[in-house]
């Protein structure tokens, strides 16, 4: 997103700006937009581990600086703060989350741990199963039984579940799930124990299933409470320490979270539901490719997010994001409407190393904010990423962030002339070896995505973006085949643009199985027609207004006797005959493209009905410039010694401020395009194309 030149003498007193900011593990990153003029600024300061709430109010306050100088509460100009976090996740993986005790129905205390009976790794006999979340001292048993359709076969023994409690509250519990069968059909049980539990620990943070997944699958639907509860009193604490930081900047309006579905909430609502900010982060950077690509005219998208932890990634196919109404992350099922986006542990700080097998590896292990790699000169001695791409000149081997944050090239040599040592490589090999694996790492998430999922990546342009993703897109593009690389005007801040992007957004399911039959039409009008009455009212409570709402209704389908099911989009008016045959008919495209074949002969059945409810708000816009000259000689600084792989040598290779660039302008690769958010390499053999929104289109010449 192209910025406009610092303005030094507004004197607005309202409040015009939209601010985004996007926490990550070793950087955080500050979008504002102006509403009164459509001028955009972005900014990147050092995340802070330790509290996140001061990198983020840091950013905020330095931001808000640059572009409102002078002003002593320029924080105060803020009409729109959004904000994405990895907290949620970070606490997830790393197993620092609440003490949590878990409420169910007798004689399935152990589901949490026996879950599917499944391997993470089928072949793997040595890997581990996921942490259990919840030990089998704290997991208690109330006696109580409803039968599928909802009618009640053992009432809920009270006494139970008031003793339960009473031990979980000397256990220590600071969370407490529960989880009763069938509750999804009738959830009376769990309400009434829920009350219950409230009177003996008044003080913890409750869920119960009902509330955040009143979905079929009961072991899944345990899972995402017991993350809910787990992350509940850590997502509480992350906000009631930034919401304070923030009023203190003189910010009044009213701040808002990210969600996994890439909507946001408010932080009272995200304060309740953690389990739905489990992907908060990359989900806006996947919300911003999706507008820039529909601006650019490019439909068919593979996202590319690389930051300095972990690499997200992400298929758009005809304009829209694949939405997943349930996924496993980082080991734990989690029923909730997420982006259907894929992590690995790939970034500009993921450490090398040499494995048992005398092996090169690389990642998920990082060296995050602090210490950070080697060349940042803070006390690491093991070597990233990122002191690889200094030791091969990709990277400016004196200074990063448009020269904010100096560097040590020779520390990084070191380094790396180290593990080379031990690898019986030169210093150079070993430095291309770990770009060479972290590549083959990203490849194959991409292909989990696409090509297991029947897409091919060279139907596909690559989207690269974060603090590293234009650093490695050419590689990565070109173990893939694919032709076509975009780098967005500002790809470093990518999540935090894409929260001045995005839409207010909420999610409602009901689990209802029927055969998918025109007699069934009445039927499903009526199951949807509470979960529009619920987005209706959620919309109210924000405050959307009644032209900015916007409902989307969906249902998951599948063949009777299938393990899994397929999402369709409902058409338009009420539910009909001829509105159940569409159905039908979208789902054997949809069957047809996952799997490759029908299943003619058997019955098609409804399981989930979904409404998503949007609060459409003011989005910051996208100038375009008429192309100009395409000689990119304005915009060249200089030239750097770079090696490169498809030579086998250093080359002097030119370099091209991104801020000087043109829409219009044009050169060949090799060259390096520098900008204060990230890098972009354009190897030999790729021709680089300014377009008109500002966007480096990079294409085989």
């Amino acid at each position: 997103m192209p910025t406009e030149p610092m303005q030094t003498g507004r004197t607005q007193t309202e409040r015009t700006w939209r601010v985004g900011v996007d926490s990550g593990g070793t950087f955080t990153d500050v979008c504002l937009f102006d509403e009164a003029t459509g001028r955009t600024e972005v900014w990147k300061v050092s995340s802070t581990p330790s509290d996140p709430s001061e990198g983020i109010a840091a950013g905020v306050a330095e931001g808000m600086a640059r572009v409102v100088p002078g002003e002593d509460k320029a924080a105060a100009r803020i009409a729109y703060f959004g904000h994405g976090t990895t907290v949620a996740t970070n606490a997830l993986i790393t197993h620092r989350g609440a003490l949590v005790g878990l409420v169910t129905s007798e004689g399935f205390r152990d589901l949490l741990e026996i879950g599917r009976q499944k391997r993470p790794s089928l072949y793997d006999l040595f890997e581990d199963k996921p942490h259990t979340l919840v030990a089998r001292r704290l997991r208690k048993e109330a006696a109580e039984r409803l039968r599928h359709d909802g009618t009640v076969e053992t009432p809920l023994d009270e006494t139970a579940v008031r003793r339960a409690a009473r031990e979980l509250a000397e256990a220590g519990c600071q969370a407490v799930a529960i989880c009763f069968l069938y509750s999804f059909v009738d959830p009376t049980h769990e309400a009434r124990a829920r009350a219950i539990v409230a009177e003996e620990l008044p003080d913890a943070f409750i869920c119960a299933s009902h509330e955040i997944a009143p979905e079929f699958r009961e072991f899944e639907r345990l899972s995402t409470a017991v993350v809910n509860a787990y992350l509940g009193p850590i997502m509480k604490r992350y906000i009631d320490r930034l919401t304070p930081r923030l009023e203190a900047l003189g910010m009044a309006a009213p701040p808002h979270l990210t969600q996994s579905n890439g909507g946001v909430v408010s932080f009272e609502a995200a304060s309740r539901t953690p389990v739905r900010a489990v992907l908060s982060g990359p989900s806006t950077g996947v919300v911003a490719a999706e507008a820039i690509g529909r601006e650019a005219g490019f439909s068919n998208l593979i996202t590319f997010d690389m930051g300095g932890t972990s690499t997200d990634v992400a298929l758009m196919q005809g304009g829209q994001p694949k939405l997943a109404s349930e996924a496993i992350v980082h080991g734990y099922p989690i029923k909730a409407p997420m982006l259907d986006i894929h992590t690995v542990g790939a970034g500009g700080g993921s450490i090398a190393y040499i494995d048992s097998g005398g092996l090169l590896k690389v990642g998920p292990q990082s060296a995050g904010a602090d210490p950070g790699p080697v060349c940042y000169d803070r006390g690491a001695t093991a070597p990233t990423v990122t002191d690889a791409n200094v030791v091969l000149g990709t990277l400016n081997p004196t200074h990063l962030l448009a020269g904010r944050m100096p560097i040590r090239r020779d520390l990084a040599e070191e380094a790396i002339a180290g593990l080379g040592a031990a690898l019986g490589l030169s210093t150079m090999e070993t430095a291309e070896g770990i770009l060479a694996v972290v590549t083959a790492n990203m490849a194959r998430a991409i292909r989990t995505i696409s090509v297991q999922r029947g897409h091919d990546p060279r139907d596909y342009a690559l989207m690269a973006f974060g603090g590293a993703g234009p650093l490695h897109a050419a590689r990565l593009a070109e173990a893939l085949d694919m032709s076509r690389i975009i780098i967005p005007p500002s790809p470093g801040i990518m999540c935090a643009i894409g929260l001045l992007l995005t839409d207010l957004r909420a999610d409602f399911a009901a689990t209802r199985l029927m055969p998918a039959e025109p007699a069934n039409a009445d039927a499903a009008e009526a199951t949807l027609a509470p979960l529009v009455e619920e987005a209706e009212s959620w919309l109210a409570a924000e405050h959307v207004a009644p032209d900015a709402r916007r409902l989307s209704r969906t249902v998951d389908m599948r063949y009777r006797g299938q393990n899994y099911e397929l999402a369709v989009r409902v058409p338009e008016g009420p539910v009909t005959a001829a509105a159940i045959d569409a159905l039908v008919k979208g789902f054997e495209d949809a069957h047809k493209q996952r799997y490759g074949f029908l299943a003619e002969e058997e019955a098609v059945e409804f399981v989930t009905f979904r409404v998503e409810a949007f609060g459409v708000v003011r989005k910051a816009e996208f100038p375009r410039a008429a192309p100009g000259e395409p000689d990119p000689a304005p915009a060249a600084t200089g030239t750097r010694q770079t090696y490169f792989a498809g030579v086998g040598e250093v080359v002097a290779t030119p370099v091209y401020a991104r801020e000087k660039l043109r829409a219009g302008m044009t050169f060949e690769g090799p060259a390096i395009v520098e900008q204060m958010d990230t890098t972009t390499i354009v190897p030999p053999g790729t021709r680089l194309t300014v377009d008109a929104m500002g966007n480096l289109i990079m294409e085989a010449s």
